[in-house]
């Protein structure tokens, strides 16, 4: 079986078609730059353009970087804050005439490594933490989602969440070393092994390639380790829960 997986992030909207049975990419991926402004519109029309990119007319599942519930938007999130109240699935299947269903994007990457990659017969609580622009997260148990966590919005300090603190968007803001960066992403991942105990940690989203650049600063007892599908994680992820929906 076959669908269309499409992510959909700060910088960039990426897709292809993916065996759902494998997990594999059947396509090659195709990027096109998130417009700016990252209003429901403008992101509609290039999600228009990816799904004519790949001549695709059945059911797409499609990764937001947002706090979802049942496909609506409940904040802009990093995209635009007029996507707030958006039901994102319909305004999707409005612009394109495809049925969509939408995932929030880390538990989408987190759905593709516990099925094919890092995550997979891994028992207890696995964590999927995707660094990018923003941070994201997936909660498993024993394999199984528990959706829509947004573990990047936990508070650091005065009132400042750790996504605006530790992403890969503050390193650039604020020009960190690796070392700074590493320390940073220490006091996070403490906070977190503090919070839920878990089992492992899986690291997604542009960081993945990175791992290696900043893991020897990361104090903790808990196993890290990157995704194996690295930055197609969303993608065959988004896929997953469009086949997951179709049962």
């Amino acid at each position: 079986m076959e669908i269309l997986g499409i992510d959909v992030g700060g910088s960039g909207i990426k897709g292809a078609i993916i065996n759902v049975e494998t997990g594999k990419l059947v396509s090659e991926r195709h990027r096109i730059l998130t417009p700016k402004p990252a209003t429901p519109e403008n992101v509609a029309k290039t999600i228009k353009e990816l799904v004519q990119h790949f001549n695709w007319e059945g059911v797409v599942g499609c990764g937001f970087p947002t706090p979802l519930q049942h496909g609506k938007c409940i904040s802009g999130g990093n995209l635009h804050k007029k996507w707030k109240g958006t039901q994102v699935d319909i305004l999707f299947k409005k612009k394109t005439g495809n049925d969509f269903y939408i995932v929030n994007d880390a538990d989408a990457a987190g759905l593709a490594e516990v099925n094919f990659g890092a995550g997979k017969n891994v028992k207890g609580v696995v964590i999927m933490i995707t660094i990018g622009t923003g941070i994201g997260s997936g909660i498993f148990l024993d394999g199984k989602l528990l959706p829509n966590s947004e573990l990047g919005h936990v508070l650091y300090k005065d009132g400042e969440i750790f996504e605006k603190y530790a992403s890969d968007a503050a390193r650039k803001r604020d020009d960190l070393s690796k070392k700074q960066w590493g320390k940073r992403l220490n006091e996070y991942f403490e906070h977190i092994n503090l919070l839920l105990s878990p089992d492992l940690f899986i690291v997604g989203g542009g960081a993945s390639k990175k791992l290696e650049k900043f893991e020897k600063q990361i104090n903790i007892e808990t196993k890290i380790v990157p995704a194996q599908s690295e930055n197609n994680a969303g993608i065959i992820g988004a896929a997953l829960a469009a086949k997951y929906k179709l049962k």
